[in-house]
């Protein structure tokens, strides 16, 4: 007669909860640690950076507002351009995509991120070459209906649309990783109070030209920032989807033109001034880089980011923080 073996209830109840556990890489579902919310979907999924257009015939943009991470920066001139990191979503497209900047794809870097580009300068794409960050290039799978899309509505070099579910696929062709351990921001608690100076509205001035500087309000029934740029609000096209982030946070950094056609080099390395807005508060701050990120400091301690979406902004340091962000109520 065969014996029969009685497992302890206990016993087994102890396996499943072991079974269910998520590991130390993040491996399963848990929390996204660019945003610090609850993950829908495996929270190890490697982060891709994109380049979108911001030039007035590039707007209104497609994928913005489920960004985890928006940087804006300056490119050459009075324009500025984003890079858009998406971790704990997949857009279904994203664009228009631009070129490269040098100090954009070292942003990518400190987030293990693909960095996704349609083109370069010839030292830019040596450099991007050089540097060991994994990267897509738009230009050499232009339109190929399958990775990239140029869209009949707009003109070259406004309609280039990365199609987001090809990016893994492209990423295990060209030998890269397509999941990563991700260390997570510094995140508040989710009820946890925020303390500063009240700042319900925002502007923020790059250049002189109204045509890139933008605008924050805080929308406090969505406890969200919703961004204004020229007049109208930031919002996907199609979807009519808002951009809504729960942290605004401004530094001030060093540029400097380097060449003919007005492209910069921006000091993302040495810290200064910063800004964060959460809450309708706004805090006086440092920045800090800390391994390639860019973090908010005040006396030697990081300062932690509300849990949801997150808008960096970059502004020169001439003529400053205090000149170029004006905080102020509806």
């Amino acid at each position: 007669m065969k014996k029969i073996i009685w497992i302890p209830a206990l016993l087994v109840l102890l396996l499943a909860a072991c079974s269910s556990k998520t590991d130390d890489t993040g491996s399963s579902k848990g929390t996204s640690p660019l945003t610090g919310e609850k993950a829908s979907d495996s929270a190890d999924r490697r982060t891709v950076a994109v380049m979108v257009n911001n030039h007035p015939k590039a707007r209104p943009q497609t994928g913005l507002s489920e960004a985890d991470i928006v940087f804006e920066l300056l490119a050459e001139g009075n324009i500025t351009r984003f890079m858009a990191l998406y971790q704990s979503t997949e857009p279904k497209e994203v664009g228009p995509v631009r070129s490269a900047r040098e100090y954009y794809f070292k942003l990518a870097d400190g987030y293990n991120a693909i960095y996704v580009y349609h083109g370069a300068a010839k030292f830019v794409d040596e450099k991007l070459k050089a540097s060991g960050v994994d990267y897509i290039n738009g230009a050499q799978h232009d339109d190929d209906g399958v990775l990239f899309k140029r869209s009949a509505d707009r003109v070259a070099p406004h309609n280039s649309y990365l199609q987001f579910s090809a990016v893994m696929d492209q990423a295990k062709k060209a030998g890269y990783k397509t999941t990563a351990s991700v260390k997570p921001l510094p995140f508040l608690k989710e009820d946890a109070a925020v303390e500063g100076e009240e700042a319900e509205k925002i502007d923020i001035r790059y250049t002189s030209d109204d045509a890139y500087n933008s605008e924050f309000r805080y929308n406090k029934e969505e406890d969200s920032y919703q961004r204004w740029s020229d007049g109208d609000q930031t919002a996907d096209l199609g979807t009519e989807q808002p951009v809504a982030v729960q942290n605004v946070f401004v530094i001030e950094a060093h540029h400097e033109v380097i060449d003919k056609d007005g492209r910069r080099s921006i000091d993302l390395e040495s810290g200064g001034k910063a800004y964060l807005f959460q809450k309708g508060q706004m805090q006086q701050l440092e920045w800090k880089n800390e391994d390639g990120r860019i973090i908010p400091y005040r006396d030697g301690k990081a300062v932690s980011f509300v849990p949801g979406k997150t808008w960096i902004s970059v502004v020169p340091d001439d003529p400053g923080l205090e000149a170029s962000v004006q905080p102020g109520n509806e």
